[in-house]
């Protein structure tokens, strides 16, 4: 019957496998992307591989756990998956809540401490020129025409206009679509998998206080010696 302990610890074992290919492909993206130069920003890469590396080892401890019934290594699988629920639960439904003005100040403040080579490779690739259009403020110091990687850009945009005072658009409406999806993926998924760490967490503590029908003591194995 479902919900007695071969099932409860083949699903415990299921869920845990499952979260190991997810961190093995969080990995194997995190390498990809910085060998093809997609994202050459070494702190995005390694927060990745980090992210990776933290699910494949939460979910060894689940699976040794799972597999020889371990009553400590269950309880610390079980604190460790619903404080990592608490937190990613937590960023999820921040993501889903932040407005669109919250998302461009995010993104501005992002725009200003990125290194040049990245903001000069968004520039590149959309043809725009600094984060905004507005003047100089403490948050957002330098306007487009201010940007000091938009030199080889301007001339791009303004190669066919006779207008002297043409300037590239800048990348902060450009970016808007992009900002707005990237929050609300980042949400869905990221409460989506906190729900699947609460069904996990529910399997193991059930399969903790679970009694293991194949288990006997060693007296039970040898009751002759219970005679001397």
């Amino acid at each position: 019957m479902c919900g007695g302990f071969t099932c409860s610890k083949n699903a415990l074992i299921a869920l845990n496998i499952l979260y190991v290919m997810i961190g093995f492909l969080l990995i194997g993206v995190g390498v990809y992307a910085r060998a093809a130069s997609i994202v050459t920003n070494l702190p995005i890469v390694g927060g990745i591989l980090a992210c990776g590396v933290i699910l494949i080892c939460i979910s060894m401890l689940g699976l040794a756990g799972a597999v020889k019934h371990h009553q400590v290594m269950l309880f610390f699988y079980m604190i460790i998956l619903f404080m990592l629920f608490l937190i990613q639960f937590s960023i999820a439904s921040s993501c889903l809540a932040v407005n669109s003005e919250q998302q461009q100040q995010f993104a501005e403040q992002g725009w200003m401490t990125v290194p040049t080579e990245l903001r000069q490779q968004v520039q590149d690739s959309m043809l725009c020129c600094g984060f905004n259009a507005t003047g100089p403020s403490p948050k957002s110091p330098l306007t487009p025409a201010e940007e000091p990687t938009c030199d080889i850009i301007q001339r791009k945009c303004c190669a066919t206009s006779s207008d002297p005072n043409c300037h590239c658009p800048p990348c902060g409406p450009l970016l808007q679509d992009k900002i707005d999806y990237a929050f609300k993926l980042c949400g869905g998924l990221g409460i989506f998998f906190s729900f699947t760490e609460v069904l996990a967490v529910f399997l193991a503590r059930r399969y903790r206080n679970q009694h293991d029908p194949f288990y006997l003591p060693a007296r039970a194995v040898f009751p002759h010696d219970y005679l001397y």
